[in-house]
Protein backbone atom coordinates (compact mmCIF):
# COMPACT_ATOMS: atom_id res chain seq x y z
CA UNK A 1 0.00 0.00 0.00
CA UNK A 2 1.43 3.40 -0.98
CA UNK A 3 1.75 6.45 1.24
CA UNK A 4 -1.20 8.23 -0.32
CA UNK A 5 -3.40 5.15 -0.08
CA UNK A 6 -2.64 4.78 3.62
CA UNK A 7 -4.47 7.99 4.38
CA UNK A 8 -7.81 6.74 3.11
CA UNK A 9 -8.60 3.20 4.26
CA UNK A 10 -12.06 1.74 4.51
CA UNK A 11 -13.85 3.61 7.28
CA UNK A 12 -14.76 1.76 10.44
CA UNK A 13 -17.19 2.66 13.18
CA UNK A 14 -16.09 5.80 15.03
CA UNK A 15 -15.70 5.20 18.79
CA UNK A 16 -17.43 7.51 21.25
CA UNK A 17 -14.07 8.85 22.46
CA UNK A 18 -11.62 9.94 19.78
CA UNK A 19 -8.11 8.72 20.64
CA UNK A 20 -6.64 11.76 18.93
CA UNK A 21 -7.24 13.73 22.14
CA UNK A 22 -4.78 11.45 23.93
CA UNK A 23 -2.27 12.35 21.22
CA UNK A 24 -2.91 16.05 21.91
CA UNK A 25 -1.95 15.56 25.57
CA UNK A 26 1.10 13.48 24.63
CA UNK A 27 2.15 16.08 22.06
CA UNK A 28 2.03 18.77 24.75
CA UNK A 29 4.28 16.62 26.96
CA UNK A 30 6.66 16.06 24.03
CA UNK A 31 6.78 19.75 23.16
CA UNK A 32 7.41 20.62 26.82
CA UNK A 33 10.29 18.13 26.74
CA UNK A 34 12.04 20.30 24.12
CA UNK A 35 13.05 22.56 27.06
CA UNK A 36 16.79 21.68 27.01
CA UNK A 37 16.98 22.59 23.32
CA UNK A 38 15.32 25.99 23.68
CA UNK A 39 16.77 29.37 24.58
CA UNK A 40 14.89 29.75 27.85
CA UNK A 41 15.91 26.22 28.88
CA UNK A 42 19.58 26.81 28.14
CA UNK A 43 19.29 30.15 29.91
CA UNK A 44 18.77 28.26 33.17
CA UNK A 45 22.30 26.82 33.03
CA UNK A 46 24.12 29.30 30.78
CA UNK A 47 25.90 31.34 33.47
CA UNK A 48 27.19 28.48 35.67
CA UNK A 49 28.10 26.46 32.57
CA UNK A 50 30.18 29.12 30.87
CA UNK A 51 31.68 30.18 34.20
CA UNK A 52 32.89 26.65 34.88
CA UNK A 53 34.25 26.18 31.34
CA UNK A 54 35.74 29.69 31.15
CA UNK A 55 33.71 30.78 28.08
CA UNK A 56 32.87 34.45 27.53
CA UNK A 57 29.30 35.59 26.98
CA UNK A 58 30.04 36.53 23.36
CA UNK A 59 31.73 33.20 22.65
CA UNK A 60 28.79 31.29 24.09
CA UNK A 61 26.29 33.31 22.02
CA UNK A 62 28.27 32.70 18.83
CA UNK A 63 28.53 29.01 19.67
CA UNK A 64 24.80 28.91 20.35
CA UNK A 65 24.01 30.56 17.00
CA UNK A 66 25.99 28.00 15.03
CA UNK A 67 24.53 25.16 17.10
CA UNK A 68 21.05 26.34 16.04
CA UNK A 69 22.00 26.66 12.37
CA UNK A 70 23.90 23.36 12.09
CA UNK A 71 21.45 21.49 14.30
CA UNK A 72 18.57 22.43 12.00
CA UNK A 73 20.08 20.14 9.33
CA UNK A 74 18.57 17.08 11.04
CA UNK A 75 15.01 18.42 10.93
CA UNK A 76 14.14 17.64 7.25
CA UNK A 77 15.48 14.10 7.72
CA UNK A 78 13.30 13.60 10.77
CA UNK A 79 10.31 15.01 8.88
CA UNK A 80 10.67 12.46 6.09
CA UNK A 81 11.12 9.65 8.61
CA UNK A 82 7.92 10.70 10.38
CA UNK A 83 6.02 10.12 7.13
CA UNK A 84 7.73 6.75 6.54
CA UNK A 85 8.06 5.26 10.03
CA UNK A 86 5.29 7.07 11.89
CA UNK A 87 5.21 9.45 14.85
CA UNK A 88 5.27 6.63 17.43
CA UNK A 89 8.65 5.30 16.29
CA UNK A 90 10.13 8.74 15.74
CA UNK A 91 9.00 10.04 19.13
CA UNK A 92 10.88 7.21 20.83
CA UNK A 93 13.99 7.63 18.66
CA UNK A 94 14.20 11.41 18.87
CA UNK A 95 13.37 11.58 22.59
CA UNK A 96 15.99 8.89 23.27
CA UNK A 97 18.64 10.68 21.21
CA UNK A 98 17.83 14.01 22.85
CA UNK A 99 17.97 12.48 26.33
CA UNK A 100 21.36 10.90 25.63
CA UNK A 101 22.68 14.20 24.22
CA UNK A 102 21.54 16.14 27.30
CA UNK A 103 23.25 13.60 29.59
CA UNK A 104 26.46 13.93 27.54
CA UNK A 105 26.20 17.73 27.68
CA UNK A 106 26.03 17.55 31.49
CA UNK A 107 29.51 15.98 31.42
CA UNK A 108 31.36 18.33 29.03
CA UNK A 109 34.78 19.55 30.11
CA UNK A 110 35.81 21.91 27.29
CA UNK A 111 34.35 24.18 24.57
CA UNK A 112 34.75 21.56 21.83
CA UNK A 113 32.66 19.00 23.68
CA UNK A 114 30.13 21.72 24.44
CA UNK A 115 29.92 22.67 20.75
CA UNK A 116 29.12 19.09 19.71
CA UNK A 117 26.58 18.35 22.44
CA UNK A 118 24.91 21.77 22.21
CA UNK A 119 24.44 21.29 18.47
CA UNK A 120 22.82 17.90 19.09
CA UNK A 121 20.58 19.26 21.84
CA UNK A 122 19.51 22.24 19.73
CA UNK A 123 18.83 20.18 16.61
CA UNK A 124 17.03 17.33 18.38
CA UNK A 125 15.16 19.51 20.88
CA UNK A 126 14.17 22.80 19.32
CA UNK A 127 14.02 21.23 15.87
CA UNK A 128 13.29 17.50 15.60
CA UNK A 129 11.20 16.86 18.72
CA UNK A 130 9.11 19.97 17.99
CA UNK A 131 8.23 18.58 14.56
CA UNK A 132 7.32 15.20 16.05
CA UNK A 133 5.07 16.87 18.64
CA UNK A 134 3.23 18.91 16.01
CA UNK A 135 2.87 15.87 13.76
CA UNK A 136 1.36 13.86 16.63
CA UNK A 137 -1.63 16.20 16.49
CA UNK A 138 -1.56 16.95 12.77
CA UNK A 139 -1.68 13.27 11.79
CA UNK A 140 -4.89 12.82 13.79
CA UNK A 141 -6.85 16.00 13.11
CA UNK A 142 -8.08 17.98 10.12
CA UNK A 143 -11.74 18.88 10.66
CA UNK A 144 -11.08 19.84 14.28
CA UNK A 145 -7.44 20.85 13.78
CA UNK A 146 -7.94 24.35 15.15
CA UNK A 147 -9.73 23.08 18.25
CA UNK A 148 -7.06 20.41 18.81
CA UNK A 149 -4.22 22.90 18.43
CA UNK A 150 -6.00 25.33 20.76
CA UNK A 151 -6.12 22.61 23.41
CA UNK A 152 -2.48 21.75 22.63
CA UNK A 153 -1.29 25.31 23.21
CA UNK A 154 -3.30 25.61 26.44
CA UNK A 155 -1.63 22.47 27.80
CA UNK A 156 1.73 23.89 26.74
CA UNK A 157 1.21 26.89 29.00
CA UNK A 158 1.45 24.55 31.99
CA UNK A 159 3.89 22.20 30.28
CA UNK A 160 6.43 24.94 29.66
CA UNK A 161 6.20 26.70 33.03
CA UNK A 162 6.38 23.72 35.42
CA UNK A 163 9.65 22.23 34.04
CA UNK A 164 11.29 25.66 34.06
CA UNK A 165 10.67 26.08 37.78
CA UNK A 166 11.72 22.48 38.47
CA UNK A 167 15.02 22.80 36.57
CA UNK A 168 15.70 26.22 38.09
CA UNK A 169 15.31 24.82 41.60
CA UNK A 170 17.48 21.81 40.73
CA UNK A 171 20.25 24.07 39.40
CA UNK A 172 20.22 26.11 42.62
CA UNK A 173 20.19 23.08 44.90
CA UNK A 174 22.39 20.55 43.07
CA UNK A 175 24.26 22.48 40.39
CA UNK A 176 23.80 22.69 36.65
CA UNK A 177 25.44 19.34 35.83
CA UNK A 178 23.17 17.30 38.10
CA UNK A 179 20.08 19.22 37.00
CA UNK A 180 20.90 18.76 33.32
CA UNK A 181 21.62 15.06 33.80
CA UNK A 182 18.22 14.62 35.49
CA UNK A 183 16.55 16.28 32.50
CA UNK A 184 18.27 13.83 30.14
CA UNK A 185 17.32 10.82 32.27
CA UNK A 186 13.71 12.03 32.44
CA UNK A 187 13.65 12.00 28.64
CA UNK A 188 15.22 8.54 28.42
CA UNK A 189 13.16 6.84 31.10
CA UNK A 190 10.04 9.01 30.99
CA UNK A 191 9.13 10.26 27.54
CA UNK A 192 10.57 7.32 25.56
CA UNK A 193 8.48 4.59 27.26
CA UNK A 194 5.47 6.92 27.47
CA UNK A 195 5.64 7.44 23.72
CA UNK A 196 5.95 3.72 23.00
CA UNK A 197 2.97 2.92 25.21
CA UNK A 198 0.62 5.76 24.24
CA UNK A 199 1.62 7.24 20.86
CA UNK A 200 -0.12 6.01 17.73
CA UNK A 201 1.01 7.24 14.33
CA UNK A 202 -2.44 7.76 12.81
CA UNK A 203 -6.14 6.98 13.28
CA UNK A 204 -5.70 4.10 10.83
CA UNK A 205 -3.17 2.51 13.19
CA UNK A 206 -5.99 2.16 15.72
CA UNK A 207 -8.71 1.24 13.22
CA UNK A 208 -10.37 4.63 13.75
CA UNK A 209 -12.05 6.78 11.10
CA UNK A 210 -9.84 9.85 10.40
CA UNK A 211 -11.03 13.27 11.51
CA UNK A 212 -11.58 14.70 8.02
CA UNK A 213 -13.34 17.98 7.10
CA UNK A 214 -15.97 16.73 4.65
CA UNK A 215 -16.66 13.62 2.58
CA UNK A 216 -15.24 15.39 -0.49
CA UNK A 217 -12.10 16.52 1.31
CA UNK A 218 -11.70 13.05 2.77
CA UNK A 219 -11.25 11.71 -0.74
CA UNK A 220 -8.87 14.46 -1.86
CA UNK A 221 -5.29 13.37 -2.50
CA UNK A 222 -2.72 14.59 0.06
CA UNK A 223 -0.06 16.97 -1.24
CA UNK A 224 3.62 16.05 -1.31
CA UNK A 225 6.23 18.50 -0.06
CA UNK A 226 7.12 19.60 -3.61
CA UNK A 227 3.45 20.16 -4.46
CA UNK A 228 2.94 22.18 -1.27
CA UNK A 229 6.01 24.30 -2.01
CA UNK A 230 4.49 25.18 -5.38
CA UNK A 231 1.40 26.79 -3.79
CA UNK A 232 1.29 30.50 -2.86
CA UNK A 233 -0.55 29.65 0.36
CA UNK A 234 2.44 27.70 1.72
CA UNK A 235 4.74 30.69 1.40
CA UNK A 236 2.20 33.16 2.74
CA UNK A 237 1.44 31.01 5.80
CA UNK A 238 5.12 30.26 6.37
CA UNK A 239 6.28 33.85 5.92
CA UNK A 240 3.67 35.07 8.40
CA UNK A 241 4.70 32.48 11.00
CA UNK A 242 8.45 32.99 10.55
CA UNK A 243 8.17 36.79 10.77
CA UNK A 244 6.36 36.37 14.08
CA UNK A 245 9.07 34.00 15.35
CA UNK A 246 11.82 36.37 14.22
CA UNK A 247 10.26 39.37 15.94
CA UNK A 248 9.24 37.50 19.08
CA UNK A 249 12.72 35.97 19.60
CA UNK A 250 14.31 39.41 19.20
CA UNK A 251 11.92 41.04 21.66
CA UNK A 252 11.96 38.38 24.36
CA UNK A 253 15.75 37.94 24.35
CA UNK A 254 16.42 41.70 24.42
CA UNK A 255 13.34 42.88 26.28
CA UNK A 256 14.98 44.36 29.37
CA UNK A 257 17.45 46.43 27.34
CA UNK A 258 14.70 47.63 24.99
CA UNK A 259 12.59 48.80 27.92
CA UNK A 260 15.55 50.51 29.56
CA UNK A 261 16.14 52.41 26.31
CA UNK A 262 12.57 53.71 26.70
CA UNK A 263 13.29 55.07 30.17
CA UNK A 264 11.61 52.23 32.09
CA UNK A 265 12.86 49.98 34.85
CA UNK A 266 13.91 47.02 32.69
CA UNK A 267 13.29 44.27 35.23
CA UNK A 268 9.99 45.66 36.50
CA UNK A 269 8.58 46.34 33.04
CA UNK A 270 9.84 43.01 31.69
CA UNK A 271 8.11 41.11 34.52
CA UNK A 272 4.89 43.00 33.76
CA UNK A 273 5.10 42.25 30.04
CA UNK A 274 5.82 38.55 30.52
CA UNK A 275 2.84 38.22 32.85
CA UNK A 276 0.52 40.09 30.48
CA UNK A 277 1.75 38.04 27.53
CA UNK A 278 0.66 34.87 29.30
CA UNK A 279 -2.70 36.28 30.41
CA UNK A 280 -3.56 37.63 26.95
CA UNK A 281 -2.14 34.69 25.01
CA UNK A 282 -4.25 31.97 26.65
CA UNK A 283 -7.67 33.47 25.81
CA UNK A 284 -6.41 34.10 22.27
CA UNK A 285 -5.51 30.39 22.02
CA UNK A 286 -9.04 29.42 23.05
CA UNK A 287 -10.77 31.90 20.75
CA UNK A 288 -8.57 30.99 17.77
CA UNK A 289 -9.19 27.28 18.37
CA UNK A 290 -12.94 27.88 18.51
CA UNK A 291 -13.06 30.08 15.41
CA UNK A 292 -10.80 27.76 13.41
CA UNK A 293 -13.76 25.40 12.88
CA UNK A 294 -15.95 28.24 11.64
CA UNK A 295 -13.69 30.63 9.75
CA UNK A 296 -10.98 30.14 7.08
CA UNK A 297 -7.60 29.61 8.71
CA UNK A 298 -5.88 32.05 6.35
CA UNK A 299 -8.18 34.88 7.39
CA UNK A 300 -7.66 34.12 11.08
CA UNK A 301 -3.90 34.13 10.49
CA UNK A 302 -4.27 37.49 8.76
CA UNK A 303 -6.01 38.92 11.83
CA UNK A 304 -3.26 37.64 14.12
CA UNK A 305 -0.49 39.12 11.96
CA UNK A 306 -2.35 42.45 11.69
CA UNK A 307 -2.45 42.64 15.50
CA UNK A 308 1.28 41.89 15.52
CA UNK A 309 1.86 44.80 13.13
CA UNK A 310 -0.13 47.11 15.41
CA UNK A 311 1.91 46.07 18.46
CA UNK A 312 5.16 46.80 16.59
CA UNK A 313 3.93 50.24 15.59
CA UNK A 314 3.03 50.97 19.23
CA UNK A 315 6.28 49.83 20.85
CA UNK A 316 8.48 52.85 19.90
CA UNK A 317 5.99 55.02 21.83
CA UNK A 318 6.02 52.85 24.97
CA UNK A 319 7.34 55.08 27.77
CA UNK A 320 5.00 54.12 30.63
CA UNK A 321 3.98 50.86 32.28
CA UNK A 322 0.42 51.41 31.06
CA UNK A 323 1.50 51.54 27.41
CA UNK A 324 3.81 48.58 28.04
CA UNK A 325 0.80 46.58 29.24
CA UNK A 326 -1.24 47.55 26.16
CA UNK A 327 1.65 46.54 23.92
CA UNK A 328 1.98 43.20 25.74
CA UNK A 329 -1.76 42.50 25.40
CA UNK A 330 -1.54 43.04 21.64
CA UNK A 331 1.62 40.96 21.26
CA UNK A 332 0.21 38.16 23.40
CA UNK A 333 -3.08 38.11 21.50
CA UNK A 334 -1.31 37.99 18.16
CA UNK A 335 0.95 35.19 19.39
CA UNK A 336 -2.02 33.21 20.68
CA UNK A 337 -3.77 33.37 17.32
CA UNK A 338 -0.72 32.83 15.13
CA UNK A 339 0.51 29.86 17.19
CA UNK A 340 -2.77 27.95 16.92
CA UNK A 341 -3.06 28.58 13.19
CA UNK A 342 0.62 27.77 12.62
CA UNK A 343 0.20 24.37 14.25
CA UNK A 344 -3.10 23.60 12.47
CA UNK A 345 -2.94 25.06 8.98
CA UNK A 346 -0.46 22.72 7.25
CA UNK A 347 -2.18 19.44 8.06
CA UNK A 348 -5.58 20.97 7.33
CA UNK A 349 -4.46 22.41 4.00
CA UNK A 350 -2.13 19.74 2.61
CA UNK A 351 -3.35 16.52 4.19
CA UNK A 352 -1.75 14.16 6.69
CA UNK A 353 0.34 11.77 4.62
CA UNK A 354 3.33 14.05 3.97
CA UNK A 355 2.79 16.35 6.96
CA UNK A 356 6.12 15.41 8.57
CA UNK A 357 8.14 16.58 5.58
CA UNK A 358 6.07 19.73 5.14
CA UNK A 359 6.15 20.72 8.80
CA UNK A 360 9.88 19.98 9.02
CA UNK A 361 10.56 22.41 6.18
CA UNK A 362 8.55 25.07 7.96
CA UNK A 363 10.38 24.34 11.23
CA UNK A 364 13.79 24.83 9.62
CA UNK A 365 12.73 28.24 8.32
CA UNK A 366 11.27 29.07 11.72
CA UNK A 367 14.49 28.13 13.50
CA UNK A 368 16.57 30.30 11.17
CA UNK A 369 14.17 33.19 11.72
CA UNK A 370 14.36 32.81 15.50
CA UNK A 371 18.16 32.76 15.38
CA UNK A 372 18.27 35.82 13.09
CA UNK A 373 15.89 38.05 15.05
CA UNK A 374 18.22 39.14 17.86
CA UNK A 375 21.07 39.60 15.38
CA UNK A 376 18.99 41.89 13.15
CA UNK A 377 17.78 43.92 16.13
CA UNK A 378 21.34 44.39 17.40
CA UNK A 379 22.50 45.36 13.89
CA UNK A 380 19.79 48.04 13.57
CA UNK A 381 20.69 49.41 17.00
CA UNK A 382 24.39 49.56 16.10
CA UNK A 383 23.72 51.29 12.76
CA UNK A 384 21.12 53.81 13.92
CA UNK A 385 21.59 54.17 17.66
CA UNK A 386 17.92 53.25 17.95
CA UNK A 387 15.68 50.25 17.32
CA UNK A 388 12.70 52.16 15.92
CA UNK A 389 13.58 51.26 12.32
CA UNK A 390 13.42 47.56 13.22
CA UNK A 391 9.89 47.92 14.58
CA UNK A 392 8.55 50.04 11.73
CA UNK A 393 10.13 47.84 9.06
CA UNK A 394 8.69 44.62 10.44
CA UNK A 395 5.35 46.30 11.14
CA UNK A 396 5.12 47.11 7.43
CA UNK A 397 6.17 43.58 6.46
CA UNK A 398 3.64 42.10 8.89
CA UNK A 399 0.82 44.22 7.48
CA UNK A 400 1.60 43.11 3.93
CA UNK A 401 1.61 39.48 5.08
CA UNK A 402 -1.65 39.99 6.97
CA UNK A 403 -3.33 41.17 3.78
CA UNK A 404 -1.79 38.30 1.82
CA UNK A 405 -2.96 35.72 4.38
CA UNK A 406 -6.47 37.17 4.27
CA UNK A 407 -6.59 37.06 0.47
CA UNK A 408 -4.68 33.88 -0.43
CA UNK A 409 -6.75 30.96 -1.62
CA UNK A 410 -6.50 27.48 -0.16
CA UNK A 411 -5.14 25.13 -2.84
CA UNK A 412 -7.57 22.61 -4.28
CA UNK A 413 -6.28 19.09 -3.76
CA UNK A 414 -7.06 16.76 -6.62
CA UNK A 415 -9.43 13.86 -6.03
CA UNK A 416 -7.62 10.58 -6.83
CA UNK A 417 -9.31 8.29 -9.34
CA UNK A 418 -11.03 5.23 -7.91
CA UNK A 419 -8.93 2.10 -7.83
CA UNK A 420 -9.77 -0.48 -10.50
CA UNK A 421 -10.12 -4.09 -9.51
CA UNK A 422 -7.53 -6.45 -10.92
CA UNK A 423 -9.49 -9.01 -12.94
CA UNK A 424 -6.63 -11.50 -12.61
CA UNK A 425 -7.39 -12.03 -8.90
Amino acid sequence: MGAAEAEYPVAVEQPRFYYGWVQVALAAVAMSATLPGRTYGLGLIKEPLRGELGISDLSFNVLNFWAIVIGAACVPVVGRLIDKLGTRTMLALVAGALGASVVLMSRVTNPTELAVTLTLVRGLGQGALSVVAIALVGKWFRRRAGLAMGAFTLLLAVGFIAPIFAVEMAVKSAGWRAAWEWVGLALLFGLVPLGILIARSSPEACGVTPDEPTPDAEQAAPMTLSAALATPSFWVYTAAATVFNLVFSALTLDNELLLQEHGLDGKQANALILGVLMVSGLPANVIAGYLARRRPLGKLLGVGVAILAASLILFPFVTTLGLAAVYAVMLGASGGIITVIYFAVYGHTYGRTYLGSIQATVQVLSVFASASGPVLLAFVRAQNGSTAAFFYTFAAIAMVLALAAWAVRTPVRAVPPPEEEDEGW
